[in-house]
């Protein structure tokens, strides 16, 4: 800093402000300050502005590594689909990347648990100034730990910290509201719901808005999803929807499933591939959705009927909260529920 305030012919505290506040810097002067700074190689120190005003810059976000591997396959496969594949996690760093340069800040993502929950925290909790975490990722006891110090936004499942602040979508009632369309505007009664692991709560919400629309219906309501995949992946979708055929083999077209609604899009998308090899025609054999509206539910063939939650949005207000919370600790904890929507397509039988 020295150096660039000596070649370019101003005052450190000039330099100073033409990083931290340039506006407040005549153009003219901003200009010559930078042109020093890059003949010279210069950038702020973020270790160093750190020490004097105890921040970081920088926001975290935790979540577990939501790898698809036929996701990335398809990525590789065609350069052109990077942005069609996008997966649930892509969605939440784009919109979070984005409200964080707004506010002036960096984002530092972990998201492998390599070594543990444990070691995942303490990666991140030394390096920033706030984190948003998906639920299930990191250990309550930590959590309460680590949020005494450091602003915590817990993203999706259930609210497990009275103290932290809150952001989840309507699972329930997008999953409800689906599943009265098929069973309203289509005539559909026999519905079979996929599942994810049982330690996914917006997976587990989603079952329980079907199981509301099954009881609003009149219509059985199952104890448990009829399969549970062991990962929400593509992979796993294929293999449900095959199992599911398997098992139903033996059955008489009345008595065959009418849908399959699936927790998630990846597992629905790979579904529909499966059916596709299996002769299986969608929708006049079998109605597919799924649940996200990830892009790469409206490219698939046929496109796919699914719950369209604002998954950036999700990402955007867990900055804002952040932001918010650095700048007054001691606000009552908040809450939001974002809404979500139907997007009927081609896989339920829609135009």
């Amino acid at each position: 800093m020295y150096d660039v305030a000596e070649r370019s012919g101003v005052s450190i505290a000039t330099v100073s402000r033409v990083y931290r506040n340039p506006d407040s810097v005549r153009a003219q002067t901003r200009e010559r300050v930078l042109e020093a700074a890059r003949e010279l190689g210069y950038v702020p120190s973020g270790n160093a502005r750190g020490l004097a005003s105890r921040t970081t810059g920088v926001l975290g976000l935790c979540f577990p590594d939501y790898a698809d591997p036929d996701a990335e396959a398809d990525a590789e496969a065609d350069s052109d689909a990077d942005d069609a594949v996008m997966l649930y996690s892509d969605q939440i760093i784009r919109g979070m990347e984005r409200a964080a340069r707004r506010h002036g800040y960096a984002l530092l993502i972990a998201a492998s648990l390599e070594g543990g929950p444990e070691s995942l925290v303490a990666k991140v909790a030394g390096r920033v100034d706030g984190f948003a975490v998906l639920a299930q990722t990191v250990p309550t006891e930590d959590l309460e730990v680590i949020s005494r110090r450091l602003p915590v936004v817990m993203l999706a499942g259930p609210r497990e910290i009275d103290h932290l602040d809150h952001i989840v979508v309507a699972n329930a009632d997008g999953e409800r509201e689906l599943a009265r369309h098929l069973i309203e505007d289509h005539g559909l009664r026999r519905l079979a719901f996929i599942g994810g692991e049982v330690e996914s709560p917006d997976a587990e919400a989603r079952f329980r808005g079907f199981q509301q629309a099954c009881r609003d219906a009149g219509l059985p309501v199952p104890d448990a999803p009829d399969l549970r995949a062991e990962m929400m992946t593509q992979a796993e979708g294929a293999r449900t929807a095959e199992a599911l055929l398997d098992r139903n083999a033996g059955l008489s077209d009345s008595e065959r499933p009418q849908a399959m609604l699936f927790a998630n899009d990846q597992m629905a998308v790979g579904a529909l591939r499966a059916l596709e090899r299996r002769g299986v025609r969608v929708p006049e054999d079998i109605a597919v959705t799924g649940f996200d509206g990830i892009p790469l539910s409206r490219i698939v063939r046929p496109p796919l009927t699914t719950v369209r939650q604002p998954i950036r949005q999700l990402g955007e207000q867990a900055v804002e909260l952040l932001v918010q919370r650095l700048s007054d600790r001691e606000r009552p904890p908040v809450s939001l529920m974002l809404p979500v929507s139907l997007a009927r397509r081609a896989s339920c039988g829609c135009g």
